[in-house]
């Protein structure tokens, strides 16, 4: 199969708690998933796309240490791949089941690669993998702020939350890459920049700028400054613990998913105190910081806007995050990939899940009655517009993922079951031959 741009959007499967544990936002029941998951589906073809960022919801699935309840998850991944389509497994977004409690559970990360491998084994054609979507927001939701879960506003609690967060992630990489060799891991994480309002907020400023980094310097094994290793044994984090992150060798595994917003970049005062700011450097900038960083291939993994007033709002949004995808990859950067997110209308994230309105934000690209959104036509138009144009004029990564056809294919010519990998089979494509251009 000749490599293609990855196209995606997602199905929202955020599950915080809120009120002190008692009530779960269950985004795929919000936006009715559970019911019409096969219209979303249906809806995932329309637009042309062969890529999903999707998951079982997790609260749901994973009922106790190697207890699992497939069924939802059985009737939607053999559906996709019966369809043919790529899905990116968000395995857990921004919540834990009840019986785990919350991000400060330092029993989380073991317990999770048990959770992570069980899917794998599972889904043996399943390649692609977000493990936990969006570490550092998760982390500052819900130990930082006290909006989600533990509902903690300390450093300390920040820190707590932050390494259990991608130790569960590292070793669900390592479960997973144990059934499945070739796996590929897109990191979905916020891109972030901070501000400065007046010169006596540049010190404030550098520090949540240092700090914005934190996940995936830990994810990807790289040192940290010296002001973060300090910020980082001051609030909890041992050497020993530190020590497990900057041994890490998954790096080569690895897609650095950035999401961005118009409320990723923020205006910092004196006193520490931040507001939204506002597109001010744009989807450009910041990741071209990132991939500055950490020289990894990069995937536009989250963006959206509200369609608006004059109903054009978010068609030129789109426009101008394309455009600034088209500028990177024309500077040489490896950016393989633009997702739109989510395929539907979301509910209640006008107040970041932590109030109950069930109010309806039109930010997808149909509406909860799935009805298509301008901006879902226009995303329809851009996808078959470029698809074919930037795999052969593209100076960035071959890719290579197999689709599930092809896994179905490869094993059958083993003459093993379509659903188990064959034994002692050298794997389709390894991670290490992705290339540069």
């Amino acid at each position: 199969m000749r490599p293609a741009f990855m196209f995606a959007t997602g199905i929202e499967n955020s599950c915080p708690t809120i009120d002190g544990g008692r009530t779960r936002r269950d985004e795929m029941d919000a936006c009715g998933h559970y019911a019409r998951w096969k219209q979303d589906f249906d809806c995932v073809q329309e637009l042309g796309l062969w890529f999903l960022r999707y998951g079982p919801p997790i609260h749901r699935t994973w009922l106790g240490p190697g207890r699992c309840d497939w069924s939802f998850a059985d009737l939607a991944f053999n559906d996709l791949a019966a369809r043919d389509i790529v899905p990116i497994v968000d395995l857990c977004h921004f919540g834990v089941p009840d019986w785990l409690g919350n991000f400060q559970n330092p029993d989380f990360p073991e317990l999770f690669a048990g959770y992570a491998s069980a899917f794998a084994r599972r889904f043996p054609w399943v390649q692609l993998y977000t493990p936990v979507n969006e570490m550092f927001i998760c982390a500052l939701f819900s130990a930082a702020y006290g909006w989600w879960n533990e509902q903690l506003r300390s450093d300390r609690a920040f820190v707590t939350a932050l390494k259990h967060v991608v130790k569960a992630n590292v070793l669900a990489m390592r479960a997973i890459l144990d059934v499945r060799p070739d796996a590929l891991f897109i990191q979905s994480e916020s891109s972030e920049y901070f501000h400065a309002d007046n010169p006596r907020a540049i010190g404030p400023a550098e520090v949540l700028n240092a700090r914005r980094f934190l996940s995936l310097d830990l994810n990807y094994g790289r040192r940290v400054d010296s002001q973060m290793y300090e910020y980082l044994l001051d609030n909890g984090m041992t050497r020993e613990e530190y020590h497990f992150f900057i041994g890490q060798a998954l790096k080569h595994h690895c897609i650095m998913g950035n999401d961005y917003y118009v409320t990723n970049e923020h205006r910092v005062w004196e006193d520490g105190r931040t507001a939204a700011a506002g597109e001010v450097f744009g989807y450009d900038e910041l990741t071209r910081q990132y991939y500055d960083r950490y020289r990894l291939p990069v995937m536009h993994t989250e963006t959206n806007l509200a369609q608006g007033p004059k109903g054009d709002e978010a068609v030129y949004w789109l426009w101008k995050e394309w455009a600034n995808v088209l500028r990177l990859r024309n500077d040489g950067v490896p950016i393989l990939g633009f997702t739109w997110y989510s395929l539907t209308d979301q509910v209640d994230w006008d107040t970041a899940l932590r109030e109950v309105n069930g109010r309806a934000n039109p930010l997808g690209l149909y509406d909860l009655d799935r009805k298509i959104r301008p901006v879902g036509q226009a995303y329809q138009k851009l996808i078959a517009d470029w698809r074919e144009v930037l795999p052969t004029q593209s100076v960035c990564l071959r890719v290579p993922v197999v689709r599930p056809r092809h896994y179905a294919q490869a094993c059958g010519a083993a003459g093993e079951h379509a659903d188990a990998p064959a034994a002692g089979a050298r794997t389709p494509t390894e991670p290490h031959n992705l290339q540069g251009g």
